[in-house]
């Protein structure tokens, strides 16, 4: 493989540090050159690590253009990876002469690049704005970064995301005598005592230096122990040690301006900083986390894929300076608390965050962007799916997460499109294309390119919430049909369909549009067969979701911390929702979860699987408990996190569907609670008895089958694994109705 990299050559910071190591390790496994704008120390300390180097300088742009088509074809690069707004320029005027995909790597906010400097904003940032758009991919140093660029409109199925990666062999250790000393030649006032935050970045209206001074401050209030020191340089440095004369604290305030040797500097802290407006996957914390440094950072960029708030360091809003100045004051008062954050990030960050992942990630990026080049070329290709998405249900939006790995598992480069109420959260959660679902135009287009369409999971055939849903179904599954596509109704549930004219309707459409519907449990298998539903084939398999696998355990306990939940204790789970007739039978959960502390010591959590409508049910219900301590989980996040937090419990009582679902993938006791046919067909199917509908249960009732599920914790796991199998059905018979030619489907 040959790459050549285009950059202008007068980068500093973050951007040369990944650049340079990223070449420097990647020249010994593929042939890399790197091209440069203009000379000076970057592409002399290139030739220096033994960097293929050459410099077109000056500024005729159409020079240097002819100048590099003449040594890609020559040299026969495969890719042109571009760094910044100078060569993303340069590299979309090479797109069409060459003929070879065009990456680039986002290293900051492009709109924040030229901040405090309006013309160079209007002209460069103009410019580079444009570039961007032109260019074949993206990556994004963090996902969060990416996530950004998508939210302004993007393709989402052009990105990728790296991380910045270091090498964490054993920095060098200084001893309390040499640290002293190194302090105190830097001008800080220093004890042997003294507790040491530091950060390390210039001194520019970006970083919000005056945060942490502020921030500082507030925390030295706290403990007297506390020292800062600045290592940076930049045009608010006066106006930031005003700010700190100001505050009474230029005494424990050292402005160190610009140090070489940062393994010394990193190695005299106790706490690492670092209060940026914008990053996207900034080196100074992985260097930190190499020194064992408990660290407080605001909850930008990347940031938060390193830092586990509360486990393994302090996330706080930008321009939250009473929030550092806690943190900075507990961390100053605990030697006990210090190391052991900053022991945790270390372990995190060499184990994710290394040079070496770094340089595998850039690999496969670049063996994808070549495998999607050399990808034939088909009047329809992909797939579109329809389903109840972009809703803030996690279990509907679990079902797309698993259907959209499936498609992946057929084909990685498969194009998609998702139908969605939400579109910008469906590309921002999944990195797919996906059009508003009242854009009729919009994704009758996306059905005329794809081959498949997929309608599903969940339940959407049925007219119990509501009529105009099962007509836009009904509809789309006609449309996806009229517009060539193959149609599959994947992992799903049907009915109940109470109206007769609504059941003829159904069974209509279903037989003369449908190819193949994949069921997730028998109930809808019957509920087809008394509609008359008999062309399409049929099979039992079982819902999507129970493919997903919980959230790495850190990433849970670290969204349980958030909401004021210990990770570690003993807990019992309740997922209801406030469908009628539950307010009447509130006062039955709060007795089940009252019994559940005082007989097996499960302290209650209420967890909302819908954010926006399950919380009021879970607090109607916790009216009831007083004297019992309980906590909410409003917002436990995307599906992985919220079986992360399933995963934690000894119990779950649900009324929700998918919480039965994911716990019952995790092995957990189950006792369902039916407002829906759905609830009981799902725990029949697993071989659990343990359900009652909402409007028969009673306390006694339900204390009873809590009773049996604690005794009976390991009866269904058998059962679920079983299903899991069964779910392979639902992505082979995608698979096959992908591969096949014209004509009809039928089982093999």
């Amino acid at each position: 493989m040959k790459v050549i990299h285009l950059i202008s050559g007068g980068d500093t910071g973050g951007a040369k540090t990944h650049v340079l190591s990223l070449l420097n390790s990647l020249r010994k496994t593929i042939t890399v050159q790197l091209v440069c704008f203009r000379e000076g120390p970057f592409a002399q300390e290139a030739r220096e690590m033994g960097i293929p180097t050459l410099v077109f300088g000056g500024n005729n742009i159409f020079r240097i253009r002819s100048r590099l088509i003449g040594l890609i074809r020559s040299e026969g690069y495969q890719i042109i990876h571009c760094h910044g707004s100078r060569a993303n320029m340069i590299g979309s005027l090479l797109r069409k002469p060459t003929g070879l995909p065009v990456v680039t790597t986002v290293h900051s906010d492009y709109r924040l690049d030229y901040m405090g400097r309006p013309l160079s904003r209007l002209t460069f940032g103009n410019i580079n704005a444009l570039a961007l758009r032109r260019l074949d991919y993206r990556i994004g140093v963090s996902d969060a970064m990416v996530d950004l660029l998508i939210s302004r409109g993007f393709p989402p199925d052009t990105f990728y995301a790296i991380y910045n990666g270091i090498d964490y062999t054993p920095a060098p250790k200084i001893g309390p005598e040499g640290r002293l000393a190194y302090l105190r030649s830097l001008g800080a006032q220093v004890e042997a005592d003294s507790v040491v935050a530091g950060i390390a970045a210039r001194l520019n209206p970006v970083k919000d230096m005056s945060t942490l001074i502020r921030g500082f401050a507030a925390g030295y209030q706290a403990c007297p122990r506390l020292r800062l020191v600045i290592a940076g340089e930049g045009d608010d440095r006066k106006r930031l040690e005003a700010l700190a004369k100001e505050l009474g604290v230029e005494g424990q305030v050292t402005f160190a301006g610009w140090i070489s040797g940062m393994d010394q500097f990193y190695g005299a802290l106790d706490i690492n900083v670092l209060t940026s407006l914008s990053e996207t996957f900034p080196y100074a914390l992985t260097e930190g986390a190499r020194f064992h440094l408990a660290t407080a950072a605001t909850a930008v960029g990347g940031i938060p894929y390193l830092i586990d708030t509360d486990v393994n360091g302090y996330l706080f809003r930008p321009g939250d300076w009473k929030a550092l100045g806690e943190r900075l004051a507990a961390l100053g008062s605990d030697d006990a608390l210090r190391r052991e954050m900053g022991e945790r990030l270390y372990e995190k960050a060499s184990e994710k965050f290394s040079i070496q992942r770094t340089v595998e990630t850039q690999l496969h990026i670049y063996e994808e962007i070549l495998r999607r080049r050399s990808r034939p070329k088909a009047r329809r290709d992909g797939a579109v799916i329809c389903g109840a998405y972009g809703r803030g249900n996690a279990g509907d939006d679990a079902i797309l997460e698993a259907i959209l790995r499936e498609m992946r598992d057929i084909d990685p480069d498969m194009p998609v499109t998702v139908l969605s109420k939400n579109p910008k959260s469906t590309r921002l959660a999944y990195r797919v294309r996906a059009v508003q679902r009242s854009n009729f135009p919009a994704w009758y287009r996306a059905m005329g390119r794809a081959k498949l369409y997929i309608n599903g999971g969940g339940s959407l055939i049925q007219d119990v919430t509501s009529r105009r849903s099962l007509w836009f179904y009904l509809m789309n599954i006609w449309a996806a049909k009229q517009a060539g596509c193959r149609v599959q109704m994947y992992g799903c549930g049907i009915g109940p369909v109470t109206r007769e004219n609504h059941r003829r309707l159904a069974a209509k459409v279903m037989n003369s549009c449908v190819d193949a519907i994949t069921l997730r449990e028998p109930d809808s298998r019957e509920e087809l067969r008394s509609m008359g539903v008999s062309a399409p084939e049929i099979f039992l398999t079982a819902d999507p979701a129970l493919t997903l696998p919980p959230a790495l355990p850190e990433q849970t306990d670290s969204m349980l911390l958030q909401a004021g939940i210990p990770p570690r204790g003993r807990y019992i789970g309740f997922a209801l929702r406030n469908w009628p007739g539950f307010p009447e039978k509130a006062p039955v959960f709060a007795a089940a979860a009252r019994r559940a502390y005082e007989v097996y010591g499960l302290t209650p959590v209420f967890v909302s699987v819908e954010k926006h409508l399950d919380a009021a049910a879970g607090r109607l219900a916790a009216r009831g408990l007083e004297g019992i301590p309980h906590y909410f989980l409003d917002d436990a996040g995307e599906a992985g996190t919220i079986i992360g937090a399933l995963s934690r419990m000894e119990a779950v009582i649900s009324m929700r569907l998918h919480a039965l679902i994911f716990a019952a993938g995790q092995g957990v006791p189950l006792v369902g609670v039916v407002y829906d046919p759905k609830v009981s067909a799902f725990l029949r199917y697993i071989g659990q008895e343990l359900f009652m509908d909402l409007g028969d249960i009673t306390a006694e009732s339900l204390a009873a089958m809590l009773d049996r599920a604690v005794e009976q914790a390991a009866a269904q796991s058998g059962a679920v694994a079983r299903l899991r199998d069964m779910e392979r059905g639902n992505v082979e018979t995608a698979r096959r109705l992908l591969e096949a030619g014209d004509g009809c489907i039928r089982a093999e």
